[in-house]
């Protein structure tokens, strides 16, 4: 009691205490990340040449790239994408204000018609693109707003429709600029006069070539300090990013043969009649077996992991290792159990059938409102177009030349281009109505067969060869782990974890028989790692603060769980020099064999060296400086451009080539005959200059852009 009433006595002290604690928390917390004071980091994402990006600008529009794309981008494959488009439009923006690019407004007419020419909603009555049609369609939207109207076929308000036109008057401005920037490239007569020489200006050589491979590698010693001078000497191959290397160990929650042979037995025991104890009736049934049932479909709804396809099957639908043994099977035989696509199945042939394998009709087609992808002038009623198709059918049938005359009535304009005729194969992707009575019927059979296309007036033309087919019902089962073997494997995942937090890595590994994983130069926004697939989470982790090689994390991946190690941290610059090897070594051990060759080469002929060398004197002909390619050693432009710099007769000095060290005689040189105007030349360089425009001219944009990417923040 006694101290209690010391702190009731002291309490505003105590309070005090407290406040000061806290507050000099969120200081030290403040001072160690310094952008809590600075909340124009917490709201860009990026900045483009003094641009600011803002945050929840950019993230809405990357949700909105994943619902245009149905979820099939991941989070960052849409960031990425955004991204791009943001970057172009920063750059490109840029030198439009520079120049002081805009779209007035007789351009933004012209861009207009070429979009919307084709849209029925702006022709007048003689088909023909009306400028008026298309005021009055805006007027309106305007006027609805936020209401939608439809345009092609599809909904849209005024809102849209003002993107559409800012979407259009930025490609206009892309237009003018990478045009003003195309009048200012052009290929030179000069040009034109020079490709034409490399293309065609020949030459005549003999060569001796002694390959690098005649010197083995292992006599060549490579020391760091080569590798580092060659890296020194070749900057721009080995500059690198920012980057991260891990190594990772994968623990898989998959089925084990003692899960498998459960899942098996379990599998067999629905094909048998079982007795069973129903607790609703209290009485013991008698349950119909796969075997026997008469219901497939309503079986295999209960208990299979895979319904009922109810439809037939060709021997080349089957699955390929087992087509052979249930496509033999009777009416009723069953196969199996057999492993396909990671699970078990018995297949039970339900019904056999003679189909033939293709039919080609004609058919017209009569939609009513509502039905799929009807016209948006489209008003008939279901009714009423039922009654047309009829009306249709009886006059056809009376005299089936008037098939055609009727098209004119028929809402499908791509098989009216073909006289309303289509060919399909029976496992084409056809409405089911349409395609039951095209393949159970007879040839020359007409008839209407409602779709949720419409009405259709349909005749048989031909039917391609019958042969079997099969309708077959799979009693599957899902191969996946027990419940013992995701506890087992979880315990294995955690034991492993703990030994490699007190032993090296690699040593638990090679205990334990696992097997590691390396992965190298994984970048800040990288989402998928080889081996593990997208795993964003892991790529955080190894960049976060305070993170160092050696330092060890569980993650939950699919199907299982990765015990990761981050092994290095590789800052921008160059390459190491353990990294560069891979492709120094070879390069370095080509120069030191150049030189050993170099040195040791004697004779005053071809056939001099040839002998000396123990290699054969060979033939080059026609070789131009556009294809250096040389007959029996590929690809050598060194060796090439060395042959048209000597005089006929003439032997060159030793040539670093590719493959080998070169000694060359020049034997003829035949220049291309000159023409009187090398214009058709220039031309084609000037028209290959301005098609590269639109790729190179971005990139170089980009390239020069100042750009501070904020992005690995949020992401």
């Amino acid at each position: 009691m006694a101290i209690l009433n010391k702190i009731r006595q002291r309490s505003l002290f105590l309070i005090l205490v407290i406040a000061m604690a806290l507050f000099s928390f969120v200081l030290a917390d403040l001072f160690k990340n310094t952008d809590g004071f600075n909340s124009k980091s917490q709201n860009v994402i990026a900045t483009i040449n003094g641009e600011d990006i803002d945050r929840d600008d950019f993230m809405a529009k990357v949700e909105n790239a994943q619902r245009q794309f149905g979820g099939s981008l991941t989070n960052t494959q849409a960031m990425n994408r955004v991204w791009d488009q943001e970057v172009s439009n920063a750059v490109m923006n840029a030198q439009y204000d520079a120049l002081g690019l805009t779209v007035e407004r007789d351009q933004m007419r012209d861009l207009l018609r070429l979009g919307l020419t084709n849209f029925e909603e702006f022709k007048n009555e003689d088909g023909i693109y009306d400028e008026n049609k298309l005021n009055e369609f805006i007027a309106n939207l305007k006027a609805i707003s936020p209401e939608t109207a439809i345009l092609g076929g599809s909904p849209i308000n005024y809102e849209a429709w003002t993107n559409y036109e800012n979407n259009m008057a930025v490609t206009g401005k892309q237009q003018t600029y990478f045009n003003m920037v195309k009048a200012g490239i052009s290929g030179t007569l000069a040009e034109g006069e020079l490709d034409y020489k490399l293309e065609n200006d020949k030459v005549d050589f003999k060569y001796v070539r002694i390959p690098y491979t005649s010197i083995a590698d292992s006599t060549i010693t490579v020391t760091k300090s080569d590798i580092s001078n060659y890296i020194n000497k070749n900057k721009s191959q080995y500059e690198i990013d920012e980057s991260r290397d891990i190594r990772f160990v994968e623990f898989k929650e998959e089925a084990s043969l003692e899960d498998e042979t459960e899942i098996k037995n379990a599998l067999i025991k629905l094909l048998e009649d079982r007795e069973e104890y129903i607790e609703a009736s209290k009485a013991t049934e008698t349950i119909v077996g796969f075997k026997n049932t008469t219901d497939n479909e309503g079986y295999l709804a209960a208990n299979s992991a895979v319904k009922l396809f109810d439809d037939y099957m060709f021997k080349a639908n089957l699955p390929v290792e087992h087509a052979d043994s249930i496509w033999n099977l009777n009416k009723g035989e069953l196969y199996g159990p057999y492993k396909n696509n990671n699970m078990f199945m018995i297949s039970k042939v339900i019904d056999v059938k003679q189909i033939a394998d293709s039919v080609k009709v004609r058919h017209i087609l009569i939609p009513f409102a509502g039905a799929v992808q009807a016209a948006p002038d489209v008003v008939k009623t279901d009714a009423e177009a039922k009654a047309t198709a009829d009306s249709i059918l009886n006059v056809v049938k009376t005299n089936r030349s008037k098939f055609k005359d009727l098209l004119v009535l028929s809402s499908d304009l791509v098989s009216n281009q073909n006289d309303g005729e289509i060919e399909f194969a029976y496992t084409a992707g056809m409405a089911p109505e349409f395609k039951a009575f095209s393949f159970d019927n007879k040839v020359r059979d007409i008839d209407v067969v409602k779709t949720d296309f419409g009405y259709h007036v349909i005749e048989i033309l031909s039917q391609g060869n019958k042969q079997r087919a099969v309708k077959v019902g799979n009693l599957a089962r899902v191969i996946e782990p027990s419940d013992a073997t995701v506890d087992r494997i979880f315990n294995e995942t955690s034991k492993f974890e703990i030994a490699v937090a007190d032993k090296e890595f690699t040593e638990v590994v090679r205990e334990s028989d696992y097997t590691i994983k390396p992965v190298s130069a994984i970048k800040t926004l990288d989402e998928a790692i080889p081996g593990l697939g997208s795993q964003r989470n892991i790529v955080r982790w190894i960049y976060e603060d305070g993170v160092t090689p050696g330092d060890i994390k569980r993650f939950n991946i699919q199907g299982g769980y990765a015990v990761v190690q981050l092994t290095a941290i590789n800052k921008e610059g160059l390459m190491s020099t353990d990294k560069a090897s891979v492709t120094a070594l070879p390069a370095i051990r080509k120069e030191k064999k150049a030189a050993l060759i170099k040195a040791r080469l004697s004779g005053a002929t071809l056939e001099d060296i040839a002998a000396s060398e123990s290699e054969t004197v060979q033939t080059a002909l026609a070789v131009t400086m556009k294809t250096p390619t040389i007959s029996g050693a590929g690809s050598e432009p060194k060796v090439v451009g060395t042959a048209f710099g000597l005089t006929e007769g003439t032997m060159s000095k030793p040539i670093e080539g590719k493959t080998g060290v070169f000694v060359i005689q020049l034997t003829k040189l035949t220049p291309a005959a000159g023409l009187p105007n090398y214009q058709a030349a220039a031309n084609r360089i000037g028209t290959a200059k301005a098609t590269s425009v639109n790729t190179l001219l971005l990139e170089a944009l980009k390239k020069a852009a100042k750009i501070e990417d904020n992005r690995a923040a949020f992401y």
